[in-house]
């Protein structure tokens, strides 16, 4: 999947989950310049711009819970999703644990490595 530049669209909800997606997401596009961390908010709120980035490279969307809001708010602009992750998911499987959601403690930080192994998995990194 990482032929080019990637879009990566992070549930941000004001739960441990949407902090572990926003932290992972960011790390990534901050390590990869072929990688762009979406703002999932603004596209909700429609802000002047982001329709044009999100429909310019393929988007791997990484929802917090099988609500699937990172789906539903994207498709809701007529962009496809290239392929989608669950955190929930992907920690339950590794065993990994959340906690607060606002501030990360030391299981948020292996949980936010979890999920970026499993991101970089998907995209063919490792």
């Amino acid at each position: 999947m990482m032929s080019k530049k990637i879009s990566i669209a992070s549930c941000n909800g004001m739960s441990a989950l949407g902090l572990i997606g926003r932290v992972s997401c960011e790390d990534l596009a901050s390590e990869n310049e072929d990688m762009i961390s979406i703002c999932i908010t603004a596209i909700a709120a429609n802000k002047s711009g982001f329709t044009n980035i999100i429909s310019k490279y393929p988007i791997l969307a990484i929802n917090g819970c099988s609500d699937s809001c990172v789906n539903k708010i994207i498709e809701s602009k007529d962009i496809n999703i290239e392929k989608t992750l669950y955190i929930d998911k992907i920690l339950s499987e590794s065993h990994a644990k959340t906690g607060d959601p606002s501030r990360l403690d030391e299981n948020g930080e292996r949980a936010v490595e979890k999920l970026k192994i499993a991101i970089k998995k998907e995209l063919n990194l490792i």
